[in-house]
């Protein structure tokens, strides 16, 4: 009956997201992309899953994009998230893309989840995705390490959510492989999972607030609670580098009874090496000059900071970003 239970609200989940997708003009995209040369029309932005904060923004910039640059009609695409959006880019199926800062510099490097490295530049530095464990409050699970035998949402295959998650159970003396019984879920369908107890846990990196998340704490309550994994970070920092901060979610983002301690990470806009420098300029300059139309599709871009617009490294900035950033940072 379980399994019956959650088959039923997968099949809702998918029509609701096959409505989100249709609102927003995109969908999984299989054709190629190509309006990044600078002679105008279509530009596609992966971004992630539909209850994620990347679908959401990348809305309100494929929005900006249409309305804003004459003969420019931009596409925000449901995706998988940073791994996929990065291959996408290679593969000309995607003009701009999200991701992780962290996914991005493996991307650049060709290591981990990439054979080489990838042929892409940065727009910009976003605001920081915040890493968020949460447990039903009837699993026994109080630290990572307790997490061992249990079933466990790492995130969407190709997500930059599953790549923390492998790194944060590694960090906690875990192997992700045969400690954990590992459902490589999007966050749809981790939160179904979640309701119907056919997993104990989940792992989730996003903006704040993150949809899929506000409806899980709000639907289960105190049946599900936030696990604070910032002992890890230490282990984290000394094998990536400090792309791995220490930060906190408000309690008042899911109305829980204090702040979550827990990692974060920025995330960064890319689009393939060679995407023209004077439409990335466009871009950007958009992107700062609406920044309150983002703010209002979801509060998360509050914290795309101007300040640190340029901190992308490793990944190269495009030419025309920079010359958009600079000429912002000149501004009074």
């Amino acid at each position: 009956m379980k399994y019956r239970i959650r088959a039923s609200r997968l099949a809702v989940a998918a029509l609701v997201t096959a409505l989100a997708v249709t609102a927003c003009g995109g969908g999984k995209q299989t054709g190629k992309a190509g309006a990044g040369n600078g002679k105008g029309g279509r530009l596609t932005i992966a971004t992630g899953p539909t209850t994620g904060v990347y679908y959401q923004i990348g809305g309100g910039l494929a929005k900006l994009i249409s309305d804003d640059l004459d003969g420019y009609r931009a596409t925000a695409t449901t995706t998988g998230a940073s791994v996929q959006n990065i291959q996408g880019l290679g593969a000309g199926t995607y003009d701009i893309a999200f991701s992780l800062a962290d996914t991005a510099g493996d991307a650049v490097n060709g290591k981990e989840s990439f054979s080489s490295p990838q042929q892409i530049e940065a727009l910009t530095r976003l605001y920081p995705n915040y890493t968020q464990v949460l447990v039903r409050a009837d699993s026994g699970i109080n630290s990572l390490q307790d997490m061992k035998g249990k079933r466990v949402s790492t995130g969407a295959p190709g997500s930059g959510t599953e790549v923390i998650a492998q790194r944060v159970l590694k960090a906690a003396g875990l192997n992700p492989a045969t400690d954990v019984t590992a459902e490589r879920l999007g966050l749809a369908e981790s939160v179904d999972a979640m309701k119907d107890g056919t997993v104990h846990a989940l792992f989730w990196s996003g903006g704040l607030p993150t949809g899929g998340i506000t409806d899980l704490t709000t639907s289960l309550k105190d049946e599900v609670r936030f696990l604070d994994v910032t002992a890890q970070l230490p282990s984290l920092n000394q094998q990536y580098g400090d792309v791995y901060q220490k930060a906190s979610i408000p309690a008042a983002v899911y109305h829980q009874p204090q702040d979550v301690p827990t990692i974060a990470v920025p995330n960064v806009l890319l689009v393939k090496k060679g995407f023209d420098p004077e439409l990335a300029e466009k871009i950007v300059t958009l992107l700062y000059g609406k920044r309150s139309d983002l703010e209002k599709v979801n509060a998360a871009a509050k914290e795309i900071e101007p300040a640190k617009a340029d901190a992308v490294a490793p990944v190269p900035l495009n030419a025309g970003a920079r010359t958009a950033l600079k000429a912002l940072a000149q501004k009074p």
